[in-house]
C-alpha cells in the first residue's frame, strides 16, 4: 500500500476510535512539520475529537508554547525522550486534551551524529496522567522519513488506544 494512502486510512480509524470513545487529541510536532495533525484533520468530523495542534519546531518554541524546559534542551536536546516527554505533557495541558503525541527527530539529510544518527526520531505519548516514550531510526530520504514516523505514530495511537 503506498504510505500517503495508508496514513489517510490510519487517521481515519484513529478518527473514528477518538470520536467513538469521546477523547480529544492533541499533537505536538517538530520533524513532521504538522503532518500528523494533518491526516487526522483530513478527515470529516474530525472536529469531535481535535481542537488544536502545535508545531514546534524551534526550542524557542517548545518552551513558549509547550514549556518545554531549557534545562531539558541543553541537557538532553531537542531530539531526546526527555524532550518528547514534556513536549507531549506541555501539549496536553494547553489543548486540555487527554491523548497528546509529540514527535522530535532528526530528518536530515544533515544535523544527525554518531549518538543521534539522521532518521532518529523520539515520540512521546501521553494518555491520562501516563506517558510513555517510543524511538525509531528511520532510513531513506528527509521525506520518507517524515513520511515513515506519521505511519508510525498513527499506528501506536491506534494500539494504545485499543488496548
Amino acid at each position: 500500500m503506498e504510505l500517503q494512502q495508508e496514513i489517510s486510512q490510519l487517521a481515519a480509524e484513529l478518527g473514528a476510535i477518538l470520536a467513538d470513545k469521546g477523547i480529544w487529541i492533541t499533537t505536538a510536532e517538530s520533524c513532521t512539520g504538522g503532518g500528523i495533525s494533518y491526516a487526522l484533520t483530513d478527515t470529516a468530523g474530525s472536529s469531535r475529537y481535535i481542537d488544536r495542534c502545535f508545531v514546534t519546531y524551534s526550542n524557542e518554541a517548545k518552551q513558549a508554547l509547550l514549556g518545554v524546559s531549557a534545562a531539558t534542551l541543553t541537557s538532553f536536546g531537542a531530539v531526546s525522550e526527555q524532550t518528547v516527554i514534556e513536549m507531549a505533557q506541555g501539549a496536553a495541558l494547553a489543548a486540555n486534551a487527554e491523548l497528546a503525541i509529540s514527535v522530535s527527530g532528526i530528518a536530515g539529510p544533515s544535523g544527525g551524529s554518531t549518538d543521534k544518527p539522521v532518521g532518529t526520531v523520539w515520540f512521546g505519548i501521553q494518555l491520562g496522567a501516563k506517558t510513555q516514550t517510543l524511538k525509531c531510526i528511520f532510513s531513506g530520504s528527509r521525506a520518507e522519513i517524515r513520511v515513515q514516523a506519521i505511519v508510525f505514530a498513527l499506528k501506536n495511537l491506534i494500539e494504545i488506544i485499543k488496548s
